[in-house]
């Protein structure tokens, strides 16, 4: 398979290599031969042929253009790779042949008239039949549930979004990731590029991905990435807690690209590192919604122990309906302001006690309205008091999830077609040997001020770039502040106080979303 190459368009032809040597016989006719398909020394060879003949052949494709000479591909191809060209801006040629019509008229030693059996073949497309989308330009506006009709574009965008993220370029992987969100929001398969037409967030690069896909069944790119040395090794090590991207980075500058190299290369590791390392499968091994329940009975009963009346929930994509997760998260608060300073400590302590804990670091509430102010920060993260912990899951709290994941799943997902789909939910598997009677768990626990809980419950329930649209529009839209802490309305000057997420959207002036719809 060819990949799909983006050739640099030029308007007037400058820079283009057309009759060198020699002025051309046929002045009105100005040749492109597409690659695509043909082959690049099949190419080179059949354009200096035309040359020879008195041809103009450009090796760029202009919008002198009056025949594209194409081989093996349908009018439709054609048409689509020249939009992707400029998205859409380049006048269509007055020809789209195929090779034979080059061929006869090099043996005849001028352009041959043009027959129907020489153009290209396109479908006929009614525009009334091509079923067009439409969404809002920004996610927060969108509501997408986990019904994904057009996964395998969205994995394909995501992986690269992933790829840029871990090149450390944040705005090309916003960029795939906004994209992505667009496709996921659609209601029906995208079967056609017609159907983009208009659609908001979809650069130049993500067309040519999802028209690579749509065309050819797969994208290149994607493909070239997954088989990527570095890409691997970056997702290897970024995926031990307590690693970042410029830690990672340097690593492989040094020559390390597994685990086992680093366990063998002797470098030194902080505690988050070593734990991190330590517990590695378990840590990249999905965490079931059971067990996230589990662990959320455990921390209520260390919250209500230390200080009753708190209330505890849980956040994060299991808040937003999905079934498996990398981390847990908690959002703990009182109803009775101040009577959550200092809890973290003593849950801590709780959780140490009874043998919970196999690593945690806790940080203070660093954030004061009165001395901070509106302004937020570049990114998300909050200053609430925090723990990053890895928890300790029995193998009988384990089989209490395990037990409740069966009771809750219908019969006709232990189908042979369904348990095939299956990777690892946390159904019952064989144990292998030396298997050991716990796992471990990432599980971070959040406290807030009850004048904060909805603004923080707003941030951790996600998704992540949901999150970021709704600061987007906050500060695009209606001159806002929008944090995990807070609303600042900067024409104003002055907070907009919430107790509920709603309340939050309504300031915002955008319809309420629930968090189940908010999986951008």
């Amino acid at each position: 398979m060819v990949p799909l190459k983006r050739r640099k368009v030029s308007s007037s032809g400058a820079g283009n290599t057309g009759n060198t040597g020699s002025e051309s016989k046929f002045p009105q006719v100005v040749l492109f031969l597409l690659e695509r398909k043909m082959g690049a020394s099949r190419r080179v060879f059949l354009s200096q042929l035309g040359r020879k003949r008195g041809f103009t052949v450009e090796e760029l494709f202009s919008e002198r253009v009056t025949h594209v000479i194409s081989e093996n591909n349908s009018g439709d191809e054609v048409r689509t790779w020249l939009a992707s060209q400029v998205e859409g801006r380049v006048r269509t040629p007055a020809h789209l042949l195929d090779i034979s019509w080059y061929t006869e008229s090099m043996s005849a030693g001028r352009p041959v008239e043009v027959l129907d059996r020489h153009k290209l073949q396109e479908q006929q497309t009614d525009e009334e039949d091509v079923v067009e989308f439409s969404v809002p330009s920004y996610g927060c506006q969108r509501r997408t549930t986990l019904d994904n009709h057009n996964a395998v574009l969205t994995d394909a965008l995501s992986l690269l979004a992933e790829k840029a993220e871990l090149s450390d370029e944040e705005g090309r992987g916003v960029a795939f990731r906004r994209a992505a969100a667009v496709l996921k929001a659609l209601p029906k398969p995208v079967t056609s590029m017609t159907q983009l037409r208009g659609l908001p967030c979809l650069g130049g690069h993500s067309l040519r991905v999802i028209k690579d896909i749509l065309e050819n069944g797969t994208s290149s790119e994607v493909e070239s990435t997954k088989q990527s040395e570095r890409f691997n090794a970056l997702k290897v090590l970024t995926g031990i807690f307590g690693v970042g991207v410029k830690t990672a980075g340097r690593w492989i500058r040094d020559g390390i690209h597994n685990l086992q190299q680093l366990q063998a290369s002797g470098q030194t590791l902080n505690r988050a590192q070593r734990a991190g390392l330590e517990h590695y499968d378990d840590l990249n091994q999905p965490v079931s919604k059971a067990e996230a329940d589990t662990i959320g009975e455990i921390v209520e009963e260390a919250v209500a122990s230390v200080l009753p009346g708190a209330q505890i929930s849980l956040i994060g994509g299991f808040r937003r309906g999905k079934l498996t997760g990398h981390d847990v998260d908690f959002l703990i608060t009182h109803p009775e302001e101040g009577r959550e300073v200092g809890l973290m400590p003593k849950i801590v302590s709780w959780l140490e006690s009874q043998g919970f804990l196999l690593y945690q670091k806790t940080t203070r509430n660093s954030y004061l309205e009165s001395e901070d102010g509106p302004a937020r920060p570049s990114s998300n993260m909050d200053r609430f008091e925090r723990c990053f912990s890895i928890f300790k899951l029995s193998e009988e709290e384990r089989q209490g999830a395990k037990q409740t994941d069966t009771e809750n799943t219908p019969e006709d997902a232990f189908t042979p077609e369904a348990l095939s789909q299956v990777k690892d939910d946390g159904l019952e598997r064989t144990k292998p040997a030396g298997h050991k009677p716990w796992r471990a768990v990432r599980v971070d626990l959040v406290v807030s001020p009850i004048s904060q809980f909805a603004f923080a419950l707003l941030g951790w329930t996600g998704s992540k770039l949901f999150e970021r649209e709704l600061r987007r529009w906050a500060g695009h839209e209606k001159a806002m502040s929008l944090s995990s802490h807070a609303l600042y309305d900067n024409k104003q000057n002055k907070y907009l106080r919430a107790t509920s997420e709603e309340e939050i959207f309504a300031h915002l002036g955008l319809e309420y979303i629930p968090p189940t719809e908010r999986n951008a």
